[in-house]
């Protein structure tokens, strides 16, 4: 995974790319070229098209393979089953789109319109877009430097017809590279409410996860907690508990008290979950009785939460 230096000074310095301890480092290029140029204009051009959204949430992880886009999906899901909320899913994953699939929306395409591109629609309140929209098969490899990555992220945000939203969510790739770079300064004058960091219980990942929230840090992006995945396996018979992946080091829990970050909860192995998303069903539906679902829905209420105690501009301008 492509790390941020312990002492880099930030995406929005005037030393961005250009210090000492720049040196090295994989986004080097990407972030002096933004260093004391003139900025984007799709900057502003995206925070007019974001006065719509009330609510912005990028859901991260520094590993891959933690159930992320999982997550990603079924924050949507729960949101959108108050039919009086408004979701959008934005599905910034460039190489490994993975949200058609989880969203039964496989084969889908994007249409355009007079007012841009047009959500793909699982329910009248739950819009989607991803690259997946774009490929001719879902098999086809996306194979694109930085630049080409950051100019589809800009028309993702720029260029689609959202409407009015309640809560944008926008699920991103591993790491601290590229695309997490771009979104944060896409949006950076929209405002964005806050992270969630998906972690597994294993060392293996919160290492990982410990970049990710100094990544935060760094480009002062506000966190809004962790969600500890696969955590624990429930036999649906007995109701034994399980470490499958054992926290050896003390898991999300220890890491969040050490970092002084939220931890949101924890999600329990559900063999279920992973059925739920080949079919491209809301496993929130599927398995209403499962200890993961409880997990989830508690999650998502603590989200809201820390969402309505920090309501953003948009939202102050869209009430007032």
């Amino acid at each position: 995974m492509e790390e941020v230096p312990h002492d880099c000074p930030g995406a929005d310095s005037a030393q961005a790319g250009r210090g000492a301890s720049c040196q090295g480092c994989p986004n080097q290029r990407l972030c002096a070229s933004g260093a004391g140029a003139a900025p984007d204009p799709a900057i502003e051009e995206i925070k007019e098209k974001m006065k719509t959204v009330k609510h912005k949430i990028l859901v991260l992880s520094g590993k891959g393979g933690v159930g992320k886009s999982t997550f990603s999906a079924h924050l949507a899901h729960g949101l959108a089953e108050d039919e009086n909320t408004q979701i959008a899913l934005l599905d910034i994953d460039i190489c490994g789109p993975s949200i058609p699939k989880i969203m039964g929306l496989e084969g889908e395409q994007v249409h355009q319109s007079g007012s841009g591109w047009s959500p793909v629609y699982v329910e009248d309140n739950l819009g989607v877009m991803s690259v997946g929209f774009l490929l001719s098969s879902p098999d086809d490899a996306v194979i694109w430097r930085g630049p080409k990555k950051n100019g589809m992220i800009k028309q993702f945000l720029r260029d689609v017809d959202w409407g009015e939203v309640d809560y944008l969510i926008v699920d991103t790739p591993p790491g601290t590279s590229d695309e997490h770079l771009s979104v944060v300064q896409y949006l950076a004058t929209a405002h964005i409410d806050g992270a969630v960091i998906i972690t597994t219980p294993q060392e293996v990942s919160l290492q990982d996860v410990r970049k990710e929230i100094n990544f935060c840090h760094k480009v002062k992006l506000p966190i809004i907690g962790v969600v500890e995945n696969m955590s624990g396996f429930i036999c649906p018979k007995c109701k034994k508990e399980s470490q499958i992946f054992p926290p050896t080091t003390g898991g999300a829990e220890v890491m969040c008290q050490d970092l002084k970050v939220p931890l949101l909860g924890k999600v329990p192995l559900d063999p279920r979950i992973g059925k739920s998303c080949d079919k491209g069903q809301s496993f929130l539906v599927d398995a209403p009785d499962s200890p993961a679902t409880s997990a989830y829905r508690s999650i998502i209420q603590r989200i809201q939460e820390f969402c309505n105690l920090h309501p953003s501009k948009a939202e102050q301008l869209i009430s007032s």
